[in-house]
């Protein structure tokens, strides 16, 4: 009898650890990055509003240390990416601002709001310092097809990059943020303002099938049954 269930819990303890792979604490892994398009929020140019719309992209990506890159490209080859605006959200001051060869960026833009981001509802309104534009001459300066333009930001004390992507995501206890792009030289001469849209692309962590679990509450269960036999 004492050598059957020394084979059943044998049994139980060799399924836990077949099964031990499947059960790991799912843990709230950073998204690496995150990629966003824009919504025109001006129509000076059906034709320069989808340019736009189709070849402007920003990506979100986790620094660590609290900080958060934003990550800005253009691929039309008719205009010039030339001010980035950012309304509110979980952040606390730009870091560092880097680019491209051809670009050139410094905190700081004139106008001091996004064209057209007063007509929005609710109105975007630039946070203080969260800002910058292309040095002159501005439309050379800016970003064209093929270059880059990347703003890190410090968090705000107690802020996860998850915070950050919850809050580009939905508007949630007033820490809704919203990035506006304001883009000249389109064919014609036209300018146009953009806001960023709801079109995200990341992947999250898997979660275990309910099957899984169930499997390894039963395996618990029946070992912890042989072991109150054993001791009977």
């Amino acid at each position: 009898m004492e050598r059957c269930y020394r084979g059943i819990v044998s049994s139980c303890l060799l399924l836990l650890v077949i099964a031990a792979p499947l059960f790991q604490p799912v843990r709230a892994e950073p998204f690496p990055s995150l990629m966003l398009s824009f919504q025109a929020i001006t129509n000076n140019s059906s034709s320069s509003v989808a340019d736009g719309q189709a070849n402007l992209h920003m990506e979100v990506i986790d620094l660590g240390s609290n900080q958060a890159r934003f990550r800005f490209t253009n691929d039309s080859a008719f205009s010039s990416l030339t001010d980035v605006y950012f309304d509110d959200g979980t952040l606390l001051g730009i870091s560092h601002i880097a680019s491209s060869s051809g670009v050139s960026f410094s905190q700081g833009a004139s106008p001091p709001n996004l064209p057209g981001g007063n007509a929005m509802s609710p109105k975007f309104e630039t946070t203080q310092g969260f800002l910058a534009d292309s040095n002159p001459p501005v439309s050379p300066n800016g970003v064209h097809q093929g270059e880059w333009l990347a703003i890190d930001f410090q968090l705000l004390p107690g802020k996860t990059f998850l915070d950050l992507i919850d809050s580009l995501a939905l508007p949630s206890g007033g820490e809704w943020l919203r990035v506006g792009l304001h883009v000249q030289s389109f064919a014609g001469g036209f300018s146009e303002s953009f806001v960023n849209g709801s079109e995200f692309n990341y992947v999250t962590s898997a979660i275990p099938e309910p099957g899984e679990h169930a499997l390894l509450l039963a395996g618990l269960v029946l070992l912890a049954a042989m072991a109150r036999r054993q001791r009977m």
